[in-house]
């Protein structure tokens, strides 16, 4: 495999700066959620280009393509496919950054990467495309919307079907990291990332004139009481050894101060890696509330929205690509990773295809820039590396 592995890596090299102009137009041109559109037809005709036919999807906000290898080799009916793919959708914030490709749209941003996520992949689909003669096998090619937002678009793919002719069996994605060293990639088996749900409680008490004790219920009084007794349950009754989050991050109670307010709202997140504890400690949650707020003689109403699930990585599929990296970048260039506390859409698939969902390093030394912040960059030599490594663990999964 090593004169393929030099062949895609040359490729990468040819192909850099046009995938570097593919991820600033993208990068200038941000979309939001469910509103891709624009982005899905320059992905469209992008791949139009490099004569890769393809298909619109989710009210033309996704792009779903397939690559035929032409190899000989794979029994009929025993035909491999591997699905890749990037998110397109960018979020509310407006950009810090003072760069040439600086965003042309007000208060949206490519803060979370997803502008290097589809330029590295249509690069991808451009070389496995030069490449179809010498591998057998499928490459399914998903340009997905709506990462950022719920209920996500991997969601809405797997419910409206488009993903399941060729059947999938193996789906790969990446996310950039701007915590680790350009040039090198992150990998954890298992579970890797954790469910997301989001936390809405409306606390009642009694409206009421501050200085008359005995005419109101003060809910604030309830919701604080609350907020102390989640906080105490999510350290205390987690399962061991599975990180847990229960987090509340706005309250609002509209009183003064001289007014008790009639109601107190709370929004918070909930995060886990085990999800039959997840489903219990919804209904602790809802429990907590009602019998804090009804020993008080208020009320609470619970609304708990079910985000993302934990994402989950194949082991054995984690350690193929794992060892196919290695012989790219080097073993120091392929890091196991930790626990992750934050959420991807990426894990729907994972409950539905064995999944591998990794880290591509785009750390510029000495500049802070964090993903979801308005300073959020990359080192654009990362955009030679995700395509060369996302090509050659597809090609050499394919051929094994």
């Amino acid at each position: 495999m090593e004169d393929i592995q030099q062949k895609i890596v040359h490729l990468a090299s040819q192909f850099l700066q046009d995938t570097i102009k593919i991820r600033r137009y993208i990068h200038q041109h941000p979309d939001l959620s469910g509103h891709e559109q624009p982005t899905a037809d320059y992905v469209f005709q992008t791949l139009e280009n490099y004569g890769i036919k393809s298909y619109k999807a989710l009210n033309n906000n996704a792009i779903i393509a397939l690559i035929e290898g032409q190899k000989e080799g794979q029994k009929e009916g025993q035909t491999k496919t591997i699905a890749l793919r990037a998110d397109m959708d960018a979020l509310p914030i407006k950009e810090n950054n003072d760069v040439v490709y600086k965003s042309l749209i007000d208060n949206v941003m490519h803060a979370c990467g997803h502008d290097v996520h589809t330029a590295s992949l249509l690069t991808v689909a451009r070389i496995l495309n030069l490449l179809k003669n010498e591998f057998s096998g499928n490459v399914r090619l998903i340009f997905q919307p709506s990462e950022e937002q719920f209920p996500g678009g991997a969601f809405e793919l797997l419910q409206c079907g488009v993903l399941e002719n060729p059947k999938i069996d193996l789906m790969l994605g990446c996310h950039v990291s701007p915590e680790i060293k350009t040039g090198a990639i992150g990998l954890k088996s298992g579970i890797y990332m954790a469910s997301t749900d989001e936390i809405y409680l409306t606390i009642y008490g009694k409206a009421g004139h501050a200085a008359l004790e005995d005419t109101f219920i003060n809910p604030l009084l309830i919701a604080a009481e609350i907020l102390l007794e989640l906080e105490h349950f999510c350290r205390n009754y987690a399962p061991q050894n599975v990180p847990s989050v229960l987090t509340f991050g706005q309250i609002e109670g509209k009183g003064a101060t001289n007014i008790v307010p009639q109601k107190v709202d709370l929004a918070g997140t909930f995060r886990t890696f085990d999800e039959a504890w997840r489903t219990n400690a919804h209904k602790q949650i809802e429990n907590i509330a009602n019998r804090i707020a009804t020993a008080r003689n208020g009320n609470a109403i619970t609304n708990i929205k079910k985000g993302y699930p934990v994402l989950i990585n194949d082991e054995n599929s984690t350690l193929k690509m794992q060892k196919i990296a290695q012989e790219m970048l080097g073993k120091e260039n392929v890091l196991t990773l930790k626990h992750r506390m934050t959420a991807e859409d990426f894990a729907y698939y994972s409950h539905h295809f064995p999944s591998v969902f990794y880290r591509v390093g785009t750390k510029i030394d000495g500049i802070d820039c964090n993903l979801h912040t308005p300073n959020f960059n990359i080192n654009e030599n990362a955009l030679q590396i995700a395509p060369a490594v996302m090509s050659y663990m597809a090609f050499r999964w394919l051929n094994e």
